[in-house]
């Protein structure tokens, strides 16, 4: 690895409110606030984790400072005030993690700083809190009169994921900006470009596979991307994915379908015994059929099939699963599967536990029959 390696997500961290991703309605709102310098002085950055909160209240700070703006609200990167943030020794913007510093003494410590004016002609002086829901209620409340009544060069930017535990008494005086999960597409678009400008060669569907593996998180995203990259040398394929992440193969469930369609036990059995040995746990193999099945009941109604968050081409294979099978059969192969989940962590024999679900699932066509009205409501059931 080269000395001058740096991770992806340090590396392609936003610099510019036009470069944060999935974030337009909050960026958009800051920048005509920077335009028509309507600031307040406490802003509360909510979202979960890694989606640019800490990343946007950077730019913010940097932004609000520069003294050579764009007329789109954007830091010139070139100004003293750009510089000196940019080279991390400016005197203007203070960061605290809260997390790790959450007594009183810790705030009332910010506090006395905050008695100190901007220096080197700067407008304003930046406090960014991150994880602040951290902070003990005594920290929370010897803030409070230093939020209500900041000196007007002070702007106070807190960052958390967890709104909930922050006392309404601050909420109160924070203009509130909720940061949406970053979508997949928008995951696998950042993703692609920086291929491309690492010359990493990739498969649509290995991002894609990163992308739902994150969670809307980009920094997990960037992360995992950059191991892939390394283990399989600079070419991110689907197979390397799937084997670095421990995912099972979709072509898996969609075998195991086929076999319970055509009450073939002997396959489903050999299918398992294959999942078994290459090491994936009965729970996690639970899970990914229930997703499986609620995937294929989704595909019954035109109306939420955008909810498949899947790759064209696996998309096509549900869709064509799909019409193979009943709502009556997947429903009552959904309730085994959820209480056969439900049930894993008592069982003794945890393979069998899983077997036993299989067998239930395999003749469940013949053993069931499920009576339902016009618009798919269960109405009653017969052994």
């Amino acid at each position: 690895m080269s000395d001058n390696y740096v991770v992806s997500a340090i590396k392609y961290r936003p610099q510019l409110f036009n470069t944060v991703i999935g974030q337009s309605h909050i960026t958009t709102t800051l920048k005509n606030a920077i335009n028509t310098d309507q600031l307040a002085h406490s802003f509360l950055f909510c979202g979960p984790r890694g989606v640019g909160k800490t990343t946007c209240a950077r730019i913010l700070a940097k932004t609000i400072n520069c003294t050579n703006r764009t007329a789109d609200a954007e830091a010139c990167d070139a100004c003293p005030s750009c510089v000196s943030y940019k080279d991390n020794n400016s005197f203007n913007v203070y960061e605290m993690d809260a997390a790790s510093n959450s007594s009183v003494d810790d705030i009332r410590e910010l506090i006395e700083q905050v008695r100190f004016a901007p220096q080197g002609g700067s407008k304003y002086k930046v406090y960014i809190i991150d994880e602040v829901h951290m902070l003990s209620t005594n920290a929370f409340n010897a803030f409070l009169k230093t939020l209500e009544e900041p000196p007007p060069y002070a702007i106070f930017i807190l960052a958390t994921t967890e709104k909930h535990k922050i006392i309404p008494t601050i909420l109160s005086r924070c203009q509130i900006f909720d940061f949406n999960r970053i979508t997949s597409q928008d995951t696998i678009d950042h993703l692609s470009d920086i291929c491309v400008k690492e010359h990493i060669s990739f498969e649509k569907e290995a991002l894609h596979l990163i992308a739902q593996k994150s969670e809307g998180c980009m920094r997990d995203a960037l992360s995992i991307m950059d191991k892939i990259a390394s283990f399989s040398q600079n070419k991110i394929t689907y197979n390397s994915t799937i084997e670095h992440l421990n995912i099972l193969d979709y072509d898996y469930y969609f075998k195991m379908m086929e076999a319970f369609m055509m009450q073939d036990m002997s396959n489903v059995m050999l299918l398992y015994d294959d999942i078994f040995n290459k090491g994936f746990e009965g729970d996690m193999f639970l899970n990914g059929f229930t997703e499986h099945m609620r995937n294929l009941l989704i595909c019954k109604d035109a109306r939420v099939a955008k909810l498949l968050d899947l790759p064209e081409n696996i998309k096509i294979k549900y869709f064509q699963q799909a019409n193979q099978l009943s709502n009556a059969y997947i429903i009552n192969a959904l309730s085994i599967l959820n209480a056969s989940e439900m049930n894993y962590k008592l069982s003794r024999n945890k393979r069998m536990h899983v077997e036993l679900a299989l067998i239930k699932l395999n003749y469940l066509s013949s053993a069931i029959e499920i009576i339902s009205d016009e618009n798919g409501h269960v109405l009653k059931k017969k052994s």
